[in-house]
């Protein structure tokens, strides 16, 4: 109303100005008092017409304002309906939950009144209680898991093992470590030895290996720790002898010549090995080393016979455990690479082997199958475990290799002794070969399950203490 009120009086207060503005006009304008009069009529007109519009636009602003102020105080008056609404909720849960907050301590009073327990104790007997259920039912499903692991394990191991073996054929060892030329007579000798032995010694310096001249009829020995120097010298003397030319340009001539027939020779051994197994990306250098273990035997094996035979054995082994073929024939094939370079390089030939598959790019799964395969190295893969078991597998079955009278009488007397130095020990006997020890005991000394201790002493001590292929049960 207020805002009605001053346009009222400011459109009043111009209307009254304009007939006065318009009367000094005409006062001054004699000649055209006629037509300023009518322009003064239709200006009030229009202004009129104008002040009407803006009269009604004032009330329909004022009609809206109304409208909105009554909406706001509706919503007002419902917001403080919902507030008193809320409020008097809250009141009642504030008290519903100090009642069941006396249930509760009323109900837990009772609770231990009755049991004669409070809480902390009653909670401690609860989660005693639990734990000890728990613990016989983890035992009882150990024991059970072990029990099926073993039995299970026991019989796939054997399947395997057996399967593997069924499918593969070696040959028996009949190698030796010292190389035996033939000559065509008696006469030869002489002319190996030479003039006050000049071509002996000529032959012996050149080679590195040693002639061994005695009384065996039409044949000489060649002796060297080296077997590759070893073959090396074997065939220049075959040549020589072939020849007949027997002197020390001669020598040195054939010699080399010799050497890179051997070389050549190693190189063709190694590309056979690893293209039977079904390598192709194997370095050069390490088939040339691996074609070296051809001249070389453990225990009568020859090396690289035994390295092929793992191979084949770990490779089998991985089909039956659907496990990675060529990663296991790979470890198998090259675990004993070392021992080629043993004298060449300090340390055992399963490093030495190790070190030199890493250098030329082999994985390392395979290095350290390689290095794992005497336990220099914890297994941690089961590629290392194969290896090891291919490994004993080949070396262990009968025939596989052979050792002195004097090593094996050796063995088993201290297989005898660790056990006879235990208490309660009467009597012990190594049998089959050194493979199973029968331990006697006092009954009345060694009960039961002392017994299972001393068979684990024994066998730990032996473990320790001794080298021997394949395993050795032991029995009380």
């Amino acid at each position: 109303m207020v805002l009605t009120t001053v346009v009222v009086a400011l459109v009043v207060v111009f209307i009254r100005r304009l007939p006065a503005s318009g009367v000094a006009r005409h006062a001054t304008a004699s000649s055209g008092a006629a037509s300023g009069t009518v322009l003064v009529d239709a200006e009030l007109a229009r202004q009129g017409a104008e002040l009407t519009r803006l009269r009604d636009d004032v009330e329909r602003r004022e009609l809206r304002l109304a409208e909105r102020e009554d909406r706001m105080d509706a919503e007002s008056r419902q917001l403080d309906e919902r507030g008193r609404e809320l409020s008097a909720h809250d009141d009642e849960l504030a008290v519903r939950r100090v009642s069941l907050s006396d249930l509760d301590a009323a109900r837990r009073a009772e609770l231990a009144r009755v049991s004669g327990l409070d809480a902390d104790a009653a909670r401690a007997e609860l989660v005693a209680g639990l734990e000890h259920e728990a613990k016989l039912a983890a035992a009882h499903t150990v024991r059970e898991l072990e029990r099926e692991a073993r039995e299970d394990g026991e019989a796939r191991a054997r399947r395997i093992l057996t399967t593997a073996i069924q499918r593969l054929a070696a040959q028996q060892t009949t190698e030796s470590v010292v190389s035996v030329v033939s000559l065509p007579s008696e006469d030869m000798k002489g002319r190996i030895i030479g003039r006050e032995g000049r071509n002996v010694r000529a032959f012996e310096q050149i080679t590195g290996a040693n002639v061994v001249i005695d009384s065996t009829p039409d044949t000489v020995l060649v002796s060297c720790f080296d077997p590759v120097r070893r073959e090396v010298a074997r065939i220049t003397l075959r040549e020589l002898l072939s020849d007949g030319r027997i002197h020390p340009t001669r020598i040195e001539e054939v010699h080399a010549r010799s050497a890179r027939e051997v070389e050549r020779l190693c190189l063709r051994a190694g590309e056979d090995a690893v293209t039977e197994v079904g390598i192709t990306d194997l370095h050069p250098e390490l088939v040339r080393i691996l074609g070296q273990l051809r001249y070389r035997t453990s225990y009568g094996q020859n090396v690289l016979g035994h390295l092929l035979e793992c191979a084949h054995l770990a490779g089998l082994m991985a089909d039956e455990l659907e496990l990675d073929r060529a990663v296991c024939s790979r470890a198998a094939l090259l675990h004993d690479i070392g021992k080629a370079l043993t004298h060449e390089s300090e340390g055992s030939h399963a490093l030495v082997g190790a070190e030199l598959a890493r250098r030329h790019g082999e994985s390392p799964d395979v290095v350290h199958a390689i290095e794992a395969h005497h336990n220099e190295v914890e297994p941690r893969t089961v590629e290392a475990v194969l290896t090891q078991a291919a490994d004993a597998i080949s070396g262990s079955r009968p025939g596989a290799r052979r050792e002195s009278m004097e090593a094996y009488v050796r063995r088993l007397t201290s297989l005898e002794a660790i056990a006879s130095g235990k208490p309660g020990v009467t009597k012990v006997f190594a049998m089959q070969a050194g493979r199973e020890l029968r331990v006697m005991v006092q009954p009345l000394d060694v009960d039961d399950l002392q017994a299972q201790v001393l068979a684990r002493d024994i066998a730990k001590q032996v473990e320790q203490e001794l080298t021997y292929p394949g395993q050795i049960k032991v029995t009380v």
